[in-house]
């Protein structure tokens, strides 16, 4: 054993974590000392997947501000998860250009006060009608749009060989909630009608959405069910906006967690809500207010280093409860925004392919059984 390892492995055994200091070590001495300190010091983020340290070093180096200190006009200018990969694949001396096999190409929908846009993603060389995945991107219902969240609708619509729609939906604080729930439904419902002139297939439609986007794909699926719309044959929520409880077990142990924290949590629930009653709307306290009875097959992924995660967790928790079919995909050593990095996140790319598994066997309709949330 070379000398340089043993002050590593000595500090690892002290904090009780040798085996997996060794398993998630790269051949860098820094890299193996900044994995054993944030053990020692106890650090939200002392379990962090090397990959993702990578990603969010390269983020802290493009030098954004504290979103939760910025008026939102300006916090929408600050780096962004996505550029950090962007930054890091430079880095590395690999393209930044998207994922190819993939078309994209934008339109436009009806709602309040004039229109948004629906980035319509087909896969190439491939005839429809073909499966149709209406995706919902994230933002804390404030920040972020369809350029930022590019990378998961391409991979699904490759992977899944089948057309993506990707929403951009009303911002808060410009409108408020429930702006967004009402742009998702009405997005959902233009997509539908329209599906045969984009080459979709309106009734084999799932739902996809991404933190503030999974909200808003759960209150869609209950909208589908209330309104008696096309049912989605599935429903995938990544790191749900799942509940207004900013003190959940997540919530304290992940409170200064990277990307996502709890002040910047409190800051985009601050810009969404018209007053204080709307935090107890079924809307956004699905976890705690929602009926979830009669609902299509969930997936549910959640992140360990992620204030979300219980809010994940107790969605496909009430969604068992309720009756309904749950696949509850928890990945450890990863945070917010994890999901949509899989050219450079091994465990991303790992919970893309579930997720694309998944919605194959809702179209196929061979999807069968329930994973109990563990």
């Amino acid at each position: 054993m070379h000398d340089w390892t043993k002050p590593m492995l000595m500090v690892a055994l002290l904090a009780g974590t040798a085996t997996s200091a060794i398993a998630q070590a790269q051949p860098t001495i820094k890299d193996r000392l900044d994995g054993a300190v944030s053990t020692v010091t106890g650090s939200p983020m002392a379990n962090l997947d090397i990959d993702m340290k990578h990603v969010l070093d390269a983020t802290k180096g493009l030098g954004g501000k504290p979103v939760e200190t910025l008026p939102a006009v300006e916090a929408r200018k600050q780096p962004t998860p996505t550029d950090g990969v962007k930054a890091l694949l430079k880095q590395q001396g690999m393209s930044t250009a998207p994922e190819p096999g993939v078309t994209a190409k934008d339109m436009a929908y009806p709602t309040e006060g004039g229109t948004q846009t629906i980035r319509i993603y087909t896969p190439d060389g491939v005839a429809g009608p073909l499966p149709l995945v209406v995706y919902y991107h994230g933002g804390g219902f404030v920040i972020a749009d369809l350029d930022t969240y590019d990378a998961t609708p391409r991979a699904i619509a490759k992977g899944a060989t089948a057309i993506v729609a990707s929403v951009e939906y009303r911002h808060a604080p410009e409108a408020k909630f429930p702006a967004q729930q009402e742009d998702a439904v009405a997005a959902y419902k233009w997509i539908l009608a329209n599906a045969k002139s984009f080459g979709g297939d309106a009734s084999k439609v799932a739902l996809v959405g991404e933190s503030a986007g999974g909200n808003l794909a759960t209150n869609v699926a209950i909208a589908a069910r209330d309104q008696n719309l096309e049912k989605p044959l599935h429903v995938v929520a990544v790191y749900p906006m799942a509940g207004t409880n900013l003190d959940t077990a997540s919530y304290k142990e992940n409170a200064s967690a990277k990307p996502l924290n709890k002040p910047m949590m409190a800051w985009f629930y601050d810009n969404t809500v018209r007053n204080d009653a709307d935090r107890s709307d079924p809307r956004l306290d699905i976890v705690g207010k929602a009926d979830l009875k009669g609902l299509p097959p969930f997936t549910v992924v959640t992140a360990q280093i992620d204030p979300l995660h219980d809010d994940g967790k107790m969605l496909a928790d009430k969604l068992k409860a309720a009756g309904g079919q749950v696949q509850y995909r928890d990945y450890p050593g990863v945070t917010h925004e994890f999901f949509g990095m899989g050219n450079v996140v091994a465990k991303a790319k790992e919970a893309e392919t579930a997720v694309i598994a998944d919605l194959k066997a809702a179209f196929a309709g061979t999807a069968t059984g329930t994973t109990a949330p563990r």
